[in-house]
């Protein structure tokens, strides 16, 4: 195989492998009845004027298995965090003591679970369109190569090893779904 395909091949594998790794966190962000301090991850904080991830201006804790605490590095980010957790719609209404700001998650209902499950099978939707524009990608780059002199078997080589690859890596996002649902539905 040619050093041009092999690295058609490697730049769509790392390419999948970076789709993955988006929904890894993505999926961590979706609670499963566990506080965990990743939920709030993506909360923009107006600091100062300038919009900022939540984790740069508090401390952010899970203090049991239905209590988050955010502890801001300035009082006066009190309000600002906790605007910013409202309007992010996360389900969680934050509590304040002056100090510090609770979240404290309720019980999953069983409709809750379900709705869960369908934000983590869109998710997993999202990642395997990804996967899948990579591979198209991917083999619209053999093809070229064909054009310029790549011989047909190498071609079909090369096609047949990308599709391969890409059922490798629709298998883990099916996986990671399961685990997650599995997770999620556990009472």
């Amino acid at each position: 195989m040619s050093a041009t395909l092999e690295t058609i091949l490697t730049d769509a594998e790392a390419s999948m492998s970076k789709a993955i790794q988006h929904l890894e966190s993505e999926l961590a962000k979706i609670r499963a009845g566990k506080a965990n301090p990743n939920m709030l991850d993506g909360i923009m904080v107006d600091y100062y004027g300038t919009p900022t991830a939540i984790n740069q201006v508090a401390n952010i804790s899970a203090l049991d298995a239905r209590t988050i605490s955010v502890q801001p590095w300035e009082k006066t980010m009190l309000q600002p965090i906790e605007r910013s957790i409202m309007a992010a719609n996360i389900g969680i209404t934050p509590q304040s003591d002056g100090n510090s700001i609770r979240l404290f998650l309720p019980p999953l209902t069983e409709e809750r679970r379900k709705e869960l499950v369908k934000r983590c099978n869109a998710e997993g939707e999202n990642g395997k369109i990804s996967i899948r524009n990579i591979r198209r990608d991917a083999i619209e780059q053999i093809k070229k190569q064909q054009k310029e002199g790549l011989s047909e078997d190498a071609t079909k080589d090369a096609e047949k090893e990308m599709q391969d690859t890409t059922d490798k890596f629709i298998t883990m996002v099916d996986k990671l779904l399961a685990a997650k649902e599995k997770e999620i539905m556990a009472v």
